[in-house]
């Protein structure tokens, strides 16, 4: 029988090694800021749905936040965790780009004042809770929740809405590719974007 301390010798290194894997992950940050995009391809089955209609490289979106010196990613999402809400939701880094959750993902800056982000992540960190919704004008989904972040600090990021028609509902949507177009946005981490062909 294998001693305790055979099973830790043997444990311990790939534990260790999978924590400094997603702190090199999340630590490709150093350049970002609060108020940046960090964008991603999911795994989910809405994920393909988003990257069905968009044919881009992306299906969700968030904003990249500071809380007590750790990066958390602010985002409207139908529930990750059980029992969780489906609406905004701020998650650590490491939860948000996990190979459970994210197949890619890339962080673009925003050309703002510090005082525009400041803005831009008190308006999306007050939408906590707000429930998670393409249709419902109650509601937000990911790629307007950070549009509307920005605008509401007075930066309008002149993204480009799709015209479309879902079931049960026609009208503008913004997909991750419309957000992307903007000119005010710029690739911070292109070595975090290792798009599958």
């Amino acid at each position: 029988m294998m001693s305790k301390s055979f099973w830790a010798y043997l444990i311990l290194p790939l534990l260790a090694l999978e924590c400094l894997t997603l702190q090199a992950t999340a630590g490709n940050l150093s350049g970002a800021s609060p108020g940046d995009l960090i964008f991603r391809e999911g795994n989910e089955a809405i994920s393909d749905m988003v990257l069905t209609m968009d044919n881009g490289h992306f299906s969700h979106v968030g904003l990249l936040a500071k809380q007590e010196d750790e990066w958390v990613v602010i985002h409207s999402t139908p529930s990750e965790i059980e029992g969780r809400i489906d609406g905004v939701v701020i998650d650590p880094i490491e939860f948000f780009i996990s190979p459970q959750r994210s197949r890619h993902h890339a962080v673009y800056r925003v050309e703002a004042t510090n005082v525009q982000r400041e803005h831009a992540v008190r308006w999306a960190m007050s939408q906590e809770g707000t429930p998670f919704s393409v249709l419902s004008p109650e509601g937000i989904y990911c790629t307007t929740l950070v549009w509307k972040a920005w605008k509401s600090a007075g930066l309008d990021l002149e993204a480009q809405f799709t015209h479309m028609a879902i079931p049960l509902a026609e009208g503008d949507f913004l997909l991750p590719s419309g957000l992307l177009s903007s000119s005010k946005l710029t690739l911070l981490e292109p070595e975090a974007l290792s798009v599958q062909q």
